[in-house]
């Protein structure tokens, strides 16, 4: 049975905590691509026979895919349909954290969290990533392939997976950088997940 492993990028370069969204620039920081070489020779040298890698068209998640590819001897594909998720608060700075869209001014957008009013539904996240992870089977039935995406469209399909309602808190996501999130596909269904975080060890510069 194939398995799909959906990688979340490494670590940024964003100096100005700014809320970077589907902005084009933002690249991995150093510690970034140490954990993308993490996670490379992690499959590598744990038997993991990755037959093909897809990755977001964001800059962060090709350049965290090149890593594991290279490791494979494999070149990377892309998929629009891996990017990260829309909002509105895009390009905004975040110096504090989720606690700055407690101002007034973001009221509005805050109204309905099951949809989410303030970004991209959920429920659109979830088919366009279930698409992707399914076409990637699909396309590599006799072996490992890994996608790189991004945090919240991970949770959303991870969700998913496991029939648990969309809206959550924020800090409750269970999908740390350069973590992998595997789906083992039967036929036209997931059948069984797993969860790691091979980059763990990697220490982020404060």
């Amino acid at each position: 049975m194939p398995v799909v492993h959906v990688m979340r990028h490494g670590h940024v370069h964003n100096p100005d905590k700014v809320l970077y969204g589907r902005l084009p620039e933002f690249r991995l920081s150093a510690a970034g691509e140490e954990m993308a070489r993490a996670v490379a020779t992690h499959l590598r040298d744990n038997g993991h026979s990755v037959g093909r890698v897809v990755a977001s068209p964001l800059l962060r998640a090709q350049q965290t895919a090149t890593h594991v590819a290279a490791a494979f001897g494999l070149d990377v594909a892309t998929d629009d349909r891996l990017i990260e998720a829309a909002n509105i608060y895009e390009g905004q700075p975040l110096q504090n954290g989720p606690k700055d869209f407690a101002h007034p001014r973001h009221w509005w957008a805050l109204r309905n969290p099951w949809r989410p009013s303030w970004g991209e539904p959920y429920v659109e996240q979830r088919e366009r990533m279930w698409a992707a992870i399914m076409d990637a089977a699909a396309q590599n039935p006799t072996s490992e392939t890994v996608v790189v995406s991004h945090q919240l469209p991970i949770w959303v399909a991870r969700l998913a997976f496991e029939n648990r309602p969309f809206i959550h808190d924020p800090r409750s996501r269970k999908c740390s950088l350069a973590s992998l999130t595997s789906f083992t596909i039967e036929g036209s269904e997931a059948v069984a997940m797993t969860y790691s975080e091979p980059a763990k060890h990697v220490e982020v510069a404060t």
